[in-house]
């Protein structure tokens, strides 16, 4: 009989140094705010994760660790088991963390001055990243359709020139909760690799697909992808491990992997911590039946919001993510300016959410939600957030 996790229960997070709950002030200006923003969730760890960590702890010597040919094993095996897609151990090495390989892979693959395609609205980084390094952002805009995005691959084609060298990939999308279809990412990868511009796919989200929707890994849908990307990803986001650093790079091509994995290694970014081993291999060996029960329990988070805002706030709608547990709140018709969207999550209904307009000019009117909580925390942030809405219209 399988264990039944608890995903109820309120954990306090504040005072732990956890970003999510003890930046409020700096972040925010007030620290009275539920805090539903920065992803990550307030659910405990699957216990397997914790007794692994705990038994190497008791291990009084915490010093220089090898990761283990195991460690890539259970990477391999669960990227198999999950997304069908056999990958080989030598396409594999640890990065210290997704948005550092961004980071990594602009300063490898190109220089300053080129340009860099993303497709916003999207993850602030990949606009900072390649910014902070002296490149230039091509913004290649998604298409609302009315109910998700689309890649615009026409304007796509129109903002191609020599000096673009990489497209920053988000799939499965952030905000926009897209898992791409197959012929989207096949399309996306032919137009790249006919222009000689590498392909940077984030898939960070990937373990976490919803209401029966399918991930493809990028490198998998064709040849061409898999010869022109590099892929990154993580436990970190599907079991909560986030603080202890546990992402990975998935090359197939053997020339761009040397290029990459020969830069990690003579600076020394390629060696993962022993803590973050451990978790990976049990995240992925034993908490299967963790990860079914937690997507199930977002996914009735996910239409507890959108009920909710129906009958209660329908001037917001919350457009349904086909996976992870961020929700892209367009506010539109509240018909209220940045500031004034701004003064009423935070200043009115005393809620921390992320800014649609960080993810670029696409997310003006939006506000991004994570629903990675008991639903007890929804529901009281949901009632705070009707009654300021009221408020407005008294």
């Amino acid at each position: 009989m399988s264990i039944q996790y608890d995903f109820d229960t309120i954990i306090d997070r504040h005072h732990t140094g956890a970003m999510k709950t003890d930046v409020l002030g700096e972040r925010y200006g007030r620290e009275d705010l539920i805090p539903l923003w920065i992803a990550d969730m307030d659910f405990a760890v699957a216990p397997p994760i914790t007794e692994a960590l705990v038994r190497r702890l008791q291990h009084p010597v915490y010093g220089y660790a090898e990761a283990p040919a195991s460690y890539w094993q259970s990477i391999v095996d669960w990227i198999k088991y999950l997304h069908g897609w056999e990958v080989k151990r030598e396409w594999i090495t640890y990065i210290p963390g997704i948005v550092k390989g961004i980071g990594l892979a602009v300063n490898v693959f190109s220089n300053p001055g080129d340009k860099i395609i993303i497709q916003t609205p999207v993850y602030t980084p990949f606009m900072a990243v390649p910014e902070s390094n002296g490149r230039q952002v091509v913004h290649n805009p998604l298409k609302w359709n009315g109910n998700h995005y689309e890649m615009d691959f026409e304007h796509l084609e129109s903002i191609i020139d020599p000096q673009c060298k990489l497209l920053i990939l988000c799939n499965p999308h952030n905000p926009g909760g897209v898992v791409w279809p197959l012929e989207t990412l096949q399309r996306v990868a032919e137009i790249c690799a006919r222009h000689q511009i590498l392909i940077i796919a984030d898939e960070i989200h990937a373990d976490m697909p919803l209401f029966g929707a399918c991930h493809h890994p990028f490198a998998s849908v064709s040849e061409t992808a898999a010869q022109n990307s590099i892929s990154f990803g993580a436990p970190s986001k599907t079991f909560n491990i986030a603080g202890l650093v546990s992402s990975y790079a998935i090359v197939p091509n053997e020339t761009i992997r040397k290029r990459f994995f020969d830069w990690l290694t003579a600076n020394e970014l390629n060696e993962p911590t022993f803590m973050a081993t451990i978790a990976t291999e049990s995240a992925y060996n034993h908490c299967r039946d963790w990860r079914e029960q937690m997507l199930a329990y977002v996914e009735q988070n996910i239409l507890f919001v959108e009920k909710f805002l129906q009958e209660h706030i329908p001037a917001i709608k919350a457009i349904r993510p086909q996976a992870s547990f961020i929700v892209w709140l367009d506010c539109t018709r509240l018909g209220l300016d940045h500031d004034a969207l701004i003064d009423l999550f935070v200043d009115k209904a005393r809620l921390a959410l992320n800014d649609g307009e960080m993810f670029g000019p696409e997310g003006k009117g939006h506000m991004r939600l994570n629903v990675g909580s008991p639903r007890a925390v929804l529901q009281k942030a949901l009632e705070q957030l009707e009654e300021a809405v009221n408020h407005l219209n008294r």
